[in-house]
């Protein structure tokens, strides 16, 4: 949601889990498979079943690494969207030798799906070459199929420093009419998304606070940012010629999914890129879809994924 600015991200995927105890079965609306009703899980959980999923993938485990995705898996990094299979070929050419994990937080989506952020440092290689050790911006959700926590979504951008936005230009309309109505939101993530953006190009910045809910958070390779400092960090980006493409969209459940796609903006300049991959979670909260949680990452090249390596800390 906010304007894509550059640099080469290591190609890094993951996110899953391990069987949970369960209670009475229910169907999954999504899928028609069934799943177990069950508590969500403890943030204590979700971290170690992250843990477990970069250890599976240090240890070059190609099946227990896929016992641990949810079918309709899809991880996201400066390489773009790649599923499982995707994934797992890049394990023989990454050797990890060390990573950090820091600031950890889980947020409940709904009561089949959670989502974990938070950052690492990673050391080690790719196809030789040394990886940058970050620190990383991390993200990955977790849903419930059939009574087990696995994971559905990852996303990882390399955390950079950005200079302030230039000020607004002297007389320049900061927004459209006040009166304009924003668009509905529907079970439609992708025509959602659309809308998000048709605020950005007409400047309609009280339409984009509407399609946000409250506890909404934004990461980009400059920061996180809550509901407010999203709002405000759009206003100072021209985005009238932001080009959308290459859309995917993963049902979570019933009242949440995922929509993934490009952006190109052109006129960016160097050291900027011009191009990055989005992805943002909706949710229907009382009856409404509003935006739970937006990522960045900017295009560069591929290379390392991530894994828990040893020593792992904190």
């Amino acid at each position: 949601m906010k304007k894509v600015i550059g640099f080469v991200c290591f190609l890094v995927l993951l996110a899953a889990c391990q069987p949970v105890a369960n209670e009475n079965r229910a169907m999954n609306a999504n899928t028609g498979t069934e799943t177990k009703a069950m508590a969500p899980p403890s943030e204590a959980d979700i971290i170690a079943k992250e843990k477990a999923t970069w250890d599976a993938f240090r240890r070059k485990d190609a099946d227990g690494f896929k016992k641990l995705l949810a079918p309709e898996f899809m991880g996201i990094t400066g390489s773009g969207p790649a599923n499982t299979e995707q994934t797992v070929t890049t394990m023989k050419d990454a050797e990890i030798t060390d990573v950090t994990f820091a600031d950890w937080k889980m947020k409940t989506i709904d009561k089949d799906a959670v989502l974990l952020t938070y950052t690492a440092k990673v050391k080690g290689t790719f196809k030789g070459t040394a990886i940058p050790e970050g620190p990383y911006y991390e993200a990955a959700a977790y849903v419930n199929r059939n009574g087990e926590w696995v994971a559905i979504y990852y996303q990882e951008t390399l955390s950079k420093t950005m200079p302030p936005p230039p000020p607004p230009k002297a007389g320049a309309s900061p927004a459209a009419s006040p009166g304009a109505k924003p668009g509905e939101t529907g079970p439609d993530a992708e025509a959602n998304e659309k809308l998000v953006w048709e605020s950005f190009k007409v400047k309609n910045y009280d339409a984009f606070a509407s399609y946000l809910a409250d506890d909404f958070t934004e990461i980009e390779e400059d920061g996180v940012y809550d509901k407010a400092g999203s709002i405000k960090g759009v206003q100072g980006i021209d985005l009238k010629s932001a080009d959308l493409s290459d859309w995917k969209t993963i049902k979570f459940d019933d009242d949440a999914s995922l929509v993934i796609y490009k952006v190109k903006i052109p006129g960016m300049k160097p050291p900027a890129s011009d191009t990055g991959y989005h992805s943002t979670i909706w949710i229907k909260r009382d009856n409404k879809w509003q935006a739970l949680f937006h990522m960045g990452t900017p295009e560069g090249a591929p290379t390392a994924a991530p894994t828990a390596a040893t020593p792992v800390k904190k």
